[in-house]
């Protein structure tokens, strides 16, 4: 069996819909592609992922908000703890990230891409930025909820990685 990571985290709820959704596109393209059975889709808040589950997957989509023009700590962290432990032995293998972001989401993006480069992993799709327009503290703060059109840009995602997993590439 095959699995595709997805790693989010999430403050105001916008990063942890657009993972869930993209878990949903990655379940239903691997179910029209026949082979659900054939993908395990490890959906893992940041804090939590070890090691591990890095190792144990084919594929990885990163989802995190942007954080005064960078990703998130909890994101960041979670890089920062299990960078070296799979250094070298994840190379090669496709990934994709989606930011949610008041109005730029760039700053965090380049982040992920450029940790990714070191891990020599395969961006898949160009990073998937999804702006909220959040600008004052009180928007910024407040719980989100992410457009369904935003949401179905995040399936495809999912689906376009779940594809490329099962197809070993």
């Amino acid at each position: 069996m095959k699995q595709l990571l997805i790693v989010w985290h999430s403050r105001t709820g916008a990063a942890r819909q657009m993972a869930e959704a993209a878990a949903r596109g990655a379940a239903d393209a691997a179910a029209q592609l026949e082979q659900a059975d054939e993908l395990r889709i490890g959906l893992q808040r940041a804090a939590d992922v070890g090691a591990d589950a890095l190792l144990a997957s084919q594929g990885f989509l990163f989802c995190a908000p942007e954080n005064l023009a960078s990703l998130s700590g909890e994101m960041k962290e979670c890089f920062d703890r299990n960078y070296y432990a799979v250094l070298d032995r994840i190379q090669g293998l496709p990934y994709a990230c989606a930011i949610s972001a008041g109005s730029d989401g760039a700053g965090a993006a380049r982040q992920v891409e450029r940790i990714c480069t070191g891990w020599r992993l395969n961006p898949v799709a160009p990073p998937l930025i999804i702006k909220l327009g959040a600008q004052t503290a009180e928007q910024i703060l407040a719980d989100k909820t992410v457009p369904p059109e935003d949401l179905g840009r995040c399936e495809a995602l999912g689906g376009l990685l779940a594809g490329i997993v099962l197809m070993g590439g």
